[in-house]
């Protein structure tokens, strides 16, 4: 048995870095105790909602450190302060004794999310993402124009369900009755105490759009998430086995923000309202798992946010394939490397309309060192050289650095690391 949790005291004078942006190996978070500390980033994409700077019971460096990943932004003393450091393997013990701890966490974190895969939509799609129950019909007609009648069918399903009086209703009706003989793959309603589910590959679990009352623990097999705006899908992530997701929707009591979409046959386990409160005070490994898995997406985030931002859309390509590597923590030294997705997936993740895609696809593919297998499944993308992503995307970000500095009127230095 454990003893008592034994938290470190630190003080900071004014003006102090407390931690700095791109530093590796965060092993520790902070709870202000007094004074006031300014957050910020090397690259601001979007405003931090709620503002940059933190008082007393606010806290930072969470997700760099819960993701075991380099720190994302940088924390400066605006006067005098006091903080409470958490080691990375203090968490478990500190949320089980402070559950009201944990849970600040968590709804921060979730509302950190949805603001920040709203402005990753904004920045992408240019175009703002809806969230009501009607813009199911639009996911359903995105879904049928791709001849993705699993998708389609269920999306139809439920905009009849939460929309029986609006304008499309009647026609959803007709365009579900078409599709019905290709719609092979569909789960529409579980009973509320059927915990355990199994959901066949191309399977909609849930849409973006529809109410959300459960969250769900992926048992085995993936999953994808997705959004839908403007015709064109987005993958936001490919999920696996201990995974969580759709904890948004349960947490905010808000509709779904994207879709999700059985990657391959799995199984799940849907946790409602009423188990998620049951689990926060007597399961802390589970909270702290989907602190984990929170800080994760949003350190990811963070990383597509600045990847809007390099103009030239082959650096961008580059740039989101080392974000997949450092997310799966593959070290830049490997000598190969096949992602778990094909060449119409990296094109949704950069935003870029498949037309315009396949010809930026083919100027990638010049380097002989990046490769298309093809599978009985689906394509994969596979690097023969690993660290030569990283050198083409550092140089890539460098330009985009240089062309801002010639923007603004200013003179850009590389950082010195020390």
């Amino acid at each position: 048995m454990s003893g008592p949790l034994q938290l470190a005291f630190v003080n900071y004078k004014r003006d102090s870095y407390i931690v700095v942006e791109g530093k590796p190996n965060a092993d520790r978070f902070f709870i202000i105790r007094q004074g006031k500390v300014r957050i910020f980033k090397d690259v601001e994409v979007v405003e931090e909602e709620g503002g940059s700077l933190l008082g007393p019971g606010d806290f930072f460096g969470v997700v760099s450190t819960m993701s075991s990943h380099s720190h994302i932004e940088t924390a400066q003393a605006v006067t005098d302060v006091t903080l409470i450091s958490v080691m990375r393997d203090q968490y478990g013990q500190l949320i089980q004794n402070n559950t009201p701890v944990a849970m600040k966490i968590i709804l921060q974190f979730s509302r950190r999310m949805r603001y920040l895969d709203e402005a990753l939509t904004r920045l992408t799609l240019k175009s703002n993402a809806q969230e009501d129950a009607t813009h199911l019909y639009k996911v359903a007609e995105y879904y049928t124009r791709q001849t993705q009648y699993n998708q389609a069918y269920y999306a139809y399903h439920q905009y009849i369900k939460y929309c029986p009086g609006d304008k499309n209703t009647n026609k959803a009706r007709e365009l579900m009755m078409k599709i019905a003989p290709y719609a092979k793959s569909v789960k529409l309603d579980y009973k509320p105490d059927e915990f355990n589910r199994l959901y066949p590959k191309d399977c909609m679990i849930f849409s973006e759009g529809e109410p959300g009352e459960e969250l769900f623990i992926i048992q085995k097999g993936s999953v994808k998430i997705a959004k839908i705006v403007d015709n064109n899908e987005v993958l936001l992530a490919v999920l696996k086995s201990g995974d969580i997701f759709g904890e948004m929707a349960l947490l905010e009591s808000k509709p779904r923000a994207a879709c999700a979409v059985a990657y391959e046959d799995c199984h799940v386990m849907a946790v409602n309202r009423v188990n998620f409160e049951r689990m926060v005070g007597t399961q802390p490994q589970i909270v702290a798992r989907l602190t984990t898995l929170l800080a994760e997406r949003i350190w990811f985030i963070y990383k597509q946010l600045a990847n809007t931002l390099i103009s030239d859309p082959i650096g961008r390509m580059y740039d989101a394939l080392l974000i997949q590597l450092e997310k799966n923590k593959i070290p830049i030294s490997s000598s190969s490397y096949t992602f778990d997705f094909g060449p119409k997936e990296l094109v949704n993740m950069v935003g870029i309309p498949q037309t315009e895609g396949i010809q930026i696809l083919r100027k990638l593919l010049e380097n002989k060192k990046i490769q298309i297998l093809k599978d009985t499944e689906k394509d994969k993308i596979h690097s023969m050289n690993v660290s030569d992503i990283a050198k083409q995307t550092e140089y890539y970000r460098k330009m985009q650095k240089i062309e801002k500095a010639r923007r603004d009127g200013t003179t850009w230095n590389s950082p010195v690391v020390k």
